[in-house]
């Protein structure tokens, strides 16, 4: 048991106030409680869910070969055909399409982040920790990101490494260093003081022990917050990279690309950039519901007063 855990526990049980100390213990609870409560978080989740679905089966649920050029050109939507959203420039079943390009912008969207979070979290964790020429080094390297558009960052990076799957996640997820490292750094300011964490170094715990083993999770509930809503953030982000042709290979499918390739049949096949266009809204308008049931659910301060 860590030294955290064993403060929670005395402190949970000689009732002394606990604003701090057990509101990491019954996350999942809340979280559990606010998605069962809250209209706007079960909406949120269930379009998270079902896009995340259609993209991990996509290969058993899609119609098509989203490769495939021989259904027609240019065939609108009909919900009694059997192309349901229409077909692109191309000839090629937008359903199928539409359902292997979640998969790519998904994944893009949920690597990048977890990418610029690992780097973020580390640098955050390690400056707000040591303080002091380490803190003062770390963060002008980070507010040198900061001055940065994330656009510049991405589209710069991508002209370096050139495109690809793996070249775009680290581009998009490279922009969200900074914020992930501001973030983590400033709650371990705080939590660096706590009697927990003096406790664990008088008791002859190393550095990294206190950091990963006591520091770290009670920073967890905001960092899980940002994910969220930087998940989002990264799906348009790799949808407007893909939308300038910087993004993944032209033939690979994602959102942005069907949007892009939609641009010049705008008059005549409307439905091109318009469904992909839609599937990229919803996404992210329900990852945002989503992000928002977490925070209501990890908030400390509404934690402490109920």
């Amino acid at each position: 048991m860590s030294v955290s855990e064993l403060f929670k526990r005395t402190i949970g049980a000689s009732g002394g106030g606990g604003k701090t100390f057990g509101v990491r213990s019954d996350l999942l609870e809340r979280f559990g409680q606010t998605l069962s409560r809250d209209l706007r978080a079960k909406i949120g989740f269930s379009v998270v869910l079902l896009f995340g679905l259609a993209a991990v089966f996509a290969p058993m649920l899609a119609p098509y070969d989203p490769m495939a050029q021989e259904y027609g050109v240019l065939m609108a939507p009909d919900l009694t055909s059997a192309h349901p959203l229409g077909t692109d420039s191309f000839g090629r079943d937008l359903l199928a399409r539409l359902m292997f390009g979640a998969r790519i912008s998904l994944a893009v969207g949920l690597g990048a982040v977890t990418f610029g979070a690992v780097l973020g979290i580390l640098i955050g964790l390690v400056s707000g920790y040591y303080g002091g020429y380490v803190d003062d080094v770390l963060m002008r390297a980070v507010d040198v990101m900061w001055a940065f558009p994330w656009l510049l960052i991405a589209i710069m990076l991508v002209a370096i490494f050139g495109q690809g799957f793996w070249n775009v996640m680290v581009a998009v997820g490279f922009a969200y260093i900074d914020d992930f490292a501001r973030l983590a750094r400033g709650e371990v300011l705080s939590i660096r003081e706590e009697e927990y964490t003096m406790a664990a170094k008088s008791v002859g715990l190393g550095d990294r022990e206190i950091i990963f083993e006591e520091v770290f999770p009670n920073t967890v509930a905001p960092l899980i917050v940002q994910f969220t809503v930087f998940t989002a953030r990264a799906i348009l982000a790799e949808s407007t990279l893909s939308f300038l042709g910087l993004g993944v290979k032209p033939t690979t499918p994602t959102w942005g690309a069907l949007l892009g390739q939609g641009r010049g049949f705008i008059t005549q096949a409307w439905w091109i950039s318009i469904v992909p266009g839609i599937a990229i809204m919803v996404t992210v308008l329900g990852i945002n519901l989503f992000g928002d049931a977490l925070r209501d659910a990890f908030d400390v301060k509404e934690t402490g007063e109920t």
